[in-house]
């Protein structure tokens, strides 16, 4: 079950919560990747508010929002960067996206392995993916009212499986939103020192949401089944092999049989 645009875009863009979760992850997916100058970056989910800083220096920049999600004109004050698409049916080109942001996109999804992917094909080779996911053992999950509450969440290990079962290498990880989400003015003037500590304290077990970096590396040939051989096949076809020994219960037929004769004659 996905969320809706109009849901999400209130939680980021109008409450003093969802500003404070906006800024931890964003400050996060810039440690991540310093630079995007010259680079094709991508979206999916509702990423959008985590890429506006690449805007000024991306050669292109992409909103990819599920067709059910919803869109959104997206910069509100630019020419638009969102676009609808089918979750699974991107409108890029194979091998044309250098750096993509999934958030709020895999833990709603009912075909995340297809999600994952599609992902992979739009991918160049050496490009690199954020997968942005509620923390299982995290505060944010347990909470309903916010975008972290919805859907699936993940624990680092279940992500790290999802990445590598789809052609990806994992880089590093981290983790954000360690103030509780609590929408109180009492609450949120302490999030930013919240946050500075959970950074240094733990890497991801008290964090609200995960962040996973990959590679997108090249495609390993696997062999096929019909390829692999044993050294001494049996063949259904193939006569009985002799043998020097014979098995216990073909020994005590013979016996019988043996004991039988005598008996008659």
């Amino acid at each position: 079950m996905h969320q809706d645009v109009c849901f999400l875009r209130d939680f980021y863009y109008t409450s003093a919560l969802g500003r404070a979760a906006q800024k931890a992850m964003r400050d996060r997916l810039t440690a991540f990747w310093p630079s995007v100058a010259g680079l094709s970056v991508a979206g999916f989910g509702f990423a959008a508010p985590l890429l506006r800083p690449c805007l000024q220096d991306a050669r292109r920049v992409i909103a990819l929002m599920p067709a059910q999600q919803g869109v959104m004109h997206w910069p509100a004050e630019a020419a638009n960067h969102s676009v609808l698409v089918e979750e699974t049916n991107w409108p890029l080109a194979s091998d044309s996206i250098d750096r993509l942001v999934v958030l709020h996109g895999i833990e709603t999804s009912e075909r995340p392995a297809a999600l994952m992917a599609e992902a992979a094909r739009v991918l160049k080779i050496g490009a690199k993916v954020v997968l942005i996911l509620p923390n299982r053992s995290g505060l944010w999950a347990r909470r309903d009212g916010t975008p972290f509450g919805l859907g699936r969440p993940y624990s680092l290990g279940q992500v790290e499986t999802l990445l590598v079962e789809h052609g990806f290498a994992v880089d590093s990880h981290s983790a954000a939103l360690f103030f509780p989400p609590r929408d109180r003015a009492s609450w949120l003037r302490w999030a930013m020192m919240l946050e500075n500590m959970g950074q240094k304290l733990s890497r991801y077990h008290a964090g609200g949401v995960l962040l996973v970096e990959a590679t997108r590396v090249a495609d390993a040939p696997r062999p096929s089944g019909l390829n692999v051989r044993e050294r001494k096949p049996l063949r259904i076809l193939d006569p009985v092999r002799e043998s020097g020994t014979q098995p216990a219960w073909r020994k005590g037929q013979r016996h019988m049989a043996a004991r039988h004769l005598r008996n008659t004659g």
